[in-house]
């Protein structure tokens, strides 16, 4: 099986099966999806959809973003959810005044996004609701929180999780290039932000340290931000494949 799928309109739509877990089982293939914008999909793009049988699409970003571009339900109709991890997206000033913000801001949205986390996995693990696939701008940040939740969840290593988390890198600059071809007045600005297109494995590291250092485990983590026992249930039954 192939992890990245390729797509004309996204650089970063990846399987997350195939996974090795704890106990010796693995993620399913081709039932859960992460992704990068859905909102410049070409027609090829849309066959690949229905190849697929993507059902479900799950929009982490903000609401400004989703005004302006979203997935098209009419080429390819779906359940459309959305679940804001944050508000807005920071500004080029802010990432020049806080050194490692990108690191902050994913422990903030563990905090302070825990009823968007649990939406999502809620719907997720809906009945008839997979294939699915969960987004953001980059496919990176808020999407890397919640791949990192979801896999861990399953039983996934810490490590295992890192290294997909890495493999935003080499995506995130296929769409710095895009997005100067499109930008090119920003060119300069796009070309500096050098923390807005890496996925410094560091940064997940950091992430899990907080994460037991304040809740103990993922596992507690869902337990303490009001995730239901039943959902991380049927995320394990249904996006795992049984015991050999």
């Amino acid at each position: 099986m192939e992890r990245l799928i390729a797509l004309e309109g996204a650089v970063n739509f990846r399987d997350l099966g195939g996974y090795a877990t704890l106990d010796g089982r693995r993620t399913r293939w081709r039932v859960l999806f992460r992704a990068d914008g859905l909102s410049e999909l070409s027609q090829t793009d849309f066959s690949v959809m229905r190849d697929l049988g993507i059902r479900t699409v799950v929009d982490l970003r903000s609401g400004h973003e989703v005004e302006q571009s979203r997935f098209d339900v009419e080429a390819h109709p779906v359940d459309f959810h959305h679940f804001p991890f944050i508000n807005q997206l920071p500004d080029v000033e802010q990432w020049d005044r806080r050194p490692g913000l990108l690191g902050a801001q994913y422990k903030e949205m563990l905090d302070d996004a825990a009823p968007q986390i649990t939406g999502a996995l809620e719907v997720l693990t809906a009945p008839d609701s997979r294939p699915a696939v969960f987004h953001c701008t980059a496919g990176k940040d808020r999407t890397g929180l919640l791949s990192a939740l979801v896999l861990s969840l399953l039983g996934v290593p810490e490590e295992t999780v890192v290294a997909d988390y890495a493999l935003s890198g080499e995506a995130v600059e296929r769409l710095r290039a895009k997005l100067i071809v499109k930008y090119p007045d920003s060119k300069d600005t796009i070309s500096d932000i050098d923390e807005v297109f890496s996925a410094n494995p560091a940064n997940m590291v950091e992430l899990f340290a907080y994460l037991r250092e304040r809740y103990g485990s993922v596992t507690e983590y869902a337990g303490a931000v009001g995730v239901p026992d039943a959902v991380v249930a049927r995320l394990r039954e249904e996006l795992l494949e049984p015991a050999s």
